[in-house]
């Protein structure tokens, strides 16, 4: 890989992403590097037209790094709910706080500065720099590690550290000094939109005449994938506890999965219901009832969920700590809650109402 070998390739990519690559996303058009960072979070593990909704309404709620910073971590969680990797949120909430404190709320301009804000690593800081700066620093995420694997015929998965160390290495040397946002937003476009995992449109890119994958017919081969684990299933149920059109919500831990979301009480699925609400809350609720069945799908478990019903006879002080909150039903479906358990609610709300449709009993949320 010598120079002149990669100077056509940013020249080629940079003048294809001004006629064919995306120029009308919300967060484009922009170097404001408050809007740029929101939607580098948001595009993190998640693809572009899942964040575009979510984007807009976060935007409008929060416009500014101050607004961020001075809001409550529910609200921005209620605005975050079903996007999914609730750290993101809580990591750019403190970082908004932490730019209000030690930057003067002035978003920082120095590279190593952004790198040290919470939930923002090396690509992201790049990012954020190439677009809202116009800083020469290399950027290094999925489109961008697909590209390279099969432009340079790189062998491995792409999240070994030796394979991304190579990555690393390629795009340093393929960082053009001009033009670095338009050069950085080639290479996410072209591995969203061209370059694709599945069904690549190798007859419209930009590199086709010198990709080595494609020379040696190996581009459905690579990058290499994940190596393969048995995914762990887990099973519980959780307890609609219900009391006068309220239902009962856990503020869950910023830490582990669904941090600092509110959620329903969750028990093992051969634990007593009745039993673990005397003994944790101090009350004995009616015997419950089966209300739904789910399954949700993360990255590294599948939880499969069995929601009951449990009529509360009265509200028990126990139950009115800050952990633990007593909400109107449809208060509750529009709060900060995780995805499953925003739609055992509204199932809920679909039945009381009448209008649940027949095979709504059965949820599967990926």
């Amino acid at each position: 890989m010598t120079l002149s070998h990669y100077l056509p390739i940013a020249d080629r990519l940079i003048a294809w992403q001004k006629q064919h690559g995306r120029h009308d996303l919300p967060w484009q058009n922009t170097h404001d590097p408050y809007a740029i960072w929101v939607s580098e979070i948001m595009l993190q593990q998640t693809q572009v037209a899942a964040v575009i909704g979510y984007y807009q309404k976060f935007m409008q709620r929060f416009p500014s790094i101050p607004s961020l910073a001075a809001a409550s971590q529910d609200d921005v969680m209620q605005y975050w709910s079903g996007l999914g990797y609730y750290s993101r949120a809580r990591n750019l909430h403190k970082a908004a706080q932490q730019v209000m404190n030690s930057h003067a709320g002035e978003f920082p301009r120095d590279f190593e500065a952004i790198q040290a804000l919470p939930g923002i690593g090396r690509s992201t800081a790049a990012a954020i720099s190439s677009f809202a700066f116009g800083l020469p620093q290399p950027i290094m995420d999925g489109n961008v590690k697909r590209v390279f694997a099969r432009y340079f015929l790189i062998e491995g998965w792409p999240g070994l550290p030796k394979v991304e160390k190579q990555l690393w290495q390629i795009a340093e040397t393929m960082q053009p000094q001009a033009e670095m946002g338009t050069y950085a937003q080639a290479l996410m476009d072209l591995g969203a939109t061209v370059c694709v995992r599945s069904r690549p449109r190798c007859a419209t890119c930009p590199l086709q005449e010198d990709c080595a994958a494609l020379l040696a017919d190996r581009v459905n081969e690579l990058p290499a994938s994940k190596p393969k684990k048995a995914i762990p299933e887990k099973s519980v149920q959780m307890l609609v506890m219900m009391h006068n059109h309220r239902v009962l919500l856990q503020k869950r831990p910023d830490s582990g999965i669904w941090g600092g979301l509110w959620s329903l009480p969750e028990l093992d699925l051969a634990e007593d219901a009745q039993a673990w609400g005397l003994k944790a809350l101090g009350f004995q609720g009616n015997a419950p009832e089966a209300l739904t069945q789910l399954t949700h799908v993360f990255t590294h478990f599948k939880l499969h969920i069995l929601a009951r019903t449990m009529e509360v006879p009265a509200l028990p002080l126990q139950a009115q700590e800050p952990a633990w909150q007593w909400m109107r039903l449809n208060d509750a479906i529009n709060t900060g809650l995780p995805a499953p358990v925003r739609k055992i609610l509204q199932t809920l709300a679909e039945r009381q109402g009448g209008a649940l449709a027949t095979g709504q009993h059965q949820l599967a949320l990926v």
